[in-house]
């Protein structure tokens, strides 16, 4: 059984559905609970998946709980996998009554008073597995095990809705909001020559980051997208991608990057530091650093030999560690190990 109560987008949310869908493809029997988001649910529907739905409320929704509850006792699972705070804090405990091994994912730096009564971990990055070692659980109950990342083949991305043709591009993408670090990238904008910036997502800081582009100067070479339910198009039409984050436990933008042969240059937050080896698979800079990060995007500009290099060399990456199939049989192996 897997439990998401996360909500409508997000990272782990998306890579949540990719794993179902996986098994699902692979004929793992599985019992998926999660949040009434109709989207979600339309989406797993289409890949042949049929979720039950609970409200996952506010700590005290006790109806959710007990739902829960029944939807264990009625499937028996051996493994229930939960997948961040509230979907844990929610899952009863096991029992000699209720049987089952306790399992929770977690795709950041999380509080772990939610996650005592769980029998394993699994960590996303090799960063939030040594905080959870470093917070004293035992390591034979932590475990390692990465996102795997998709890219669909579509259109030529040149004609991709919302592109049109600026001669270089910059793509970015994620919540647009401080601790993605795109005012720094909007910003650096104003020291690269003839590129224009293409940013996907949506969130708070989306009026604050236009009025710094219209400070510096860019706004005319800025192209806002949205939120895109598909980022395939834009990593294959851009000459570099950009992680301008200040805060990013994992960087999985970094892996879809690679995944379509597109250079990355990203600021040093925790997960691009774990993932890049930097000059090879693509460009570190420091944190906030505009000055820095415009210097990193106009070497591989520049220079499409060192572009095309670390688009190499983070593509063999990609096959190697976070390609679907992977990813899925590291998953498999791992329920195999625990399961009752």
């Amino acid at each position: 059984m897997q439990v998401m109560a996360g909500a409508p987008v997000g990272g782990a949310e998306a890579f949540f559905e990719r794993l179902v869908v996986a098994l699902n493809a692979r004929g793992t029997p599985q019992t998926i609970v999660v949040r009434d988001h109709q989207d979600r649910v339309r989406r797993l529907r289409r890949a042949g998946v049929e979720p039950e739905t609970l409200r996952f409320g506010g700590f005290l929704d006790v109806t959710t709980c007990a739902k829960l509850r029944s939807l264990i006792d009625r499937d028996r699972p051996q493994v229930v996998l939960t997948w961040m705070n509230r979907a844990t804090a929610m899952c009863p405990t096991p029992s000699p009554a209720r049987p089952f091994v306790f399992v929770a994912r977690l795709g950041g730096y999380y509080n772990l008073k939610y996650y005592r009564r769980c029998d394993h971990l699994i960590a996303n990055t090799l960063g939030i597995r040594r905080y959870l070692l470093d917070q004293g659980w035992d390591p034979k109950r932590v475990h390692y095990l990465p996102n795997f990342v998709e890219v669909d083949g579509g259109e030529n991305p040149r004609t991709s809705p919302g592109s049109s043709d600026h001669g270089r591009r910059i793509f970015a993408a994620g919540r647009l909001h401080q601790n993605k670090g795109f005012d720094v990238l909007v910003r650096a904008l104003s020291m690269i020559d003839d590129a224009h910036l293409y940013v996907a997502g949506s969130g708070p800081q989306e009026r604050t980051l236009k009025d710094i582009a219209n400070e510096v100067g860019v706004a005319n070479r800025i192209t806002w997208l949205g939120w895109l339910d598909t980022l395939s198009d834009q990593y294959r039409a851009a000459d570099v991608f950009v992680c301008p984050s200040r805060h990013e436990p994992l960087g999985n933008v970094v892996v879809e990057a690679w995944a379509a042969s597109c250079p990355v240059v990203a600021a040093a937050a925790e997960g691009p530091t774990e993932l890049i080896e930097d000059g090879k698979d693509g460009l570190l800079v420091e944190v906030e650093d505009q000055v820095g990060l415009a210097a990193a995007i106009n070497n591989v500009l520049n220079e499409p030999t060192l572009g095309r290099s670390m688009a190499e060399a983070g593509y063999a990456r990609y096959l190697k560690s976070y390609s679907k199939d992977v990813v899925v049989e590291e998953y498999v192996n791992f329920f195999k190990g625990v399961a009752l």
